[in-house]
């Protein structure tokens, strides 16, 4: 049985013991960190499409999850044609998550509209553009959903790089942060960043625009140290008194340091008050640390979320008015 509700789940496949409620999109990699963090939240995925968790459960927020389908439909598409024809029915613009079969989900793309997925020139906000998502589970069976938590394909970003002037690629998760927020430092705005040796972040700031204080006991890369707006402090960056900062616009982090460790440091500078906007990686050395990464998205006015360019880390967002830049799922 199925249905062109987007609003009500329809029966599976034999393959699949119960409808598909939502799915949730993995990086690669980093399907175990989404397993445990769907089942710490209740939801045991009935099975794996590629990267794609099933789930018979509703729609949850998950932090490792790249993309969400927030309302998947199973449909039987016995030609080539009827399943193009099926999403043209829907909507306009489509992004396919090829697992198998690929020479029939080609020709299935071929008959939509294109999707061109250009690399973005930051500065630049992630695209509005109402973005579908679809898979063929077997060559007639076709999983869809209208409604999904990411504007990009299959939740990479990629951008037009520049790889001569800053220091190291750290540079583009400070980027992917700001294009999803939709926001990044401008001319005028203050920012710190902590430890910010050789400066990835720092020269990224800087590129914007915005003055910025690098706190690092390791030396900045010259090259970075002698842009304009760019000041140096040689000190620690968990020694340091957020008020002797004084307010500024952004908190930029991107040390290496244990979960708990940088967790304490998210709390001080949120209850310190000075920062409007703090932007942070938690990195995990060994395995997942799931609980601080509750504790990390349990801040009011924060949620953390694993961007295309992290690693085995997360990123931490806080604005002092949650609902002014923190994106969250549908």
């Amino acid at each position: 049985m199925t249905t062109s509700s987007s609003d009500q789940p329809v029966a599976p496949p034999p393959a699949l013991p119960h409808p598909v409620r939502a799915a949730y999109l993995a990086a690669e990699g980093f399907e175990d960190p989404l397993t445990e963090e769907l089942r710490r939240k209740g939801v045991e995925p009935m099975g794996w499409h590629g990267r794609l968790a099933l789930s018979s459960a509703p729609p949850v927020e998950a932090a490792w999850a790249l993309d969400t389908w927030l309302a998947p439909e199973l449909h039987p598409v016995p030609s080539i044609g009827a399943a193009a024809a099926l999403l043209r029915a829907r909507q306009r613009n489509w992004a396919c998550h090829a697992v198998g079969h690929h020479r029939r989900a080609a020709l299935i793309e071929a008959r939509l509209p294109p999707v061109r997925a250009r690399p973005l020139v930051f500065p630049g906000a992630a695209p509005t553009g109402h973005l579908g998502a679809w898979t063929l589970l077997a060559p007639d069976m076709m999983l869809l959903s209208t409604r999904k938590t990411s504007p990009f394909v299959n939740g990479a970003v990629q951008f037009v790089e520049d790889r001569v002037g800053p220091p190291s690629r750290a540079y583009l998760k400070l980027w992917e942060a700001c294009a999803r927020l939709g926001v990044w430092p401008s001319a005028g705005e203050t920012c710190v960043d902590l430890g910010a040796s050789p400066g990835g972040w720092t020269w990224a700031i800087a590129q914007c625009g915005a003055g910025v204080t690098a706190v690092d006991r390791a030396d900045l890369d010259p090259r970075v140290a002698a842009m304009p707006g760019v000041a140096a402090r040689r000190d620690s960056a968990f020694g340091i008194n957020p008020a002797d900062m004084g307010p500024v616009d952004w908190m930029f982090s991107d040390i290496i340091a244990y979960p708990p460790r940088l967790l304490a440091l998210a709390r001080r500078w949120v209850a310190a008050g000075t920062a409007r906007r703090i932007v942070m990686t938690i990195k995990f050395q060994g395995g997942t640390d799931h609980e601080t990464a509750e504790a990390f998205a349990a801040i009011p006015g924060g949620r953390v979320q694993h961007l295309w360019h992290n690693k085995h880390e997360l990123t931490f967002f806080w604005d002092r008015d949650p609902g002014r830049t923190i994106p969250r799922p549908d």
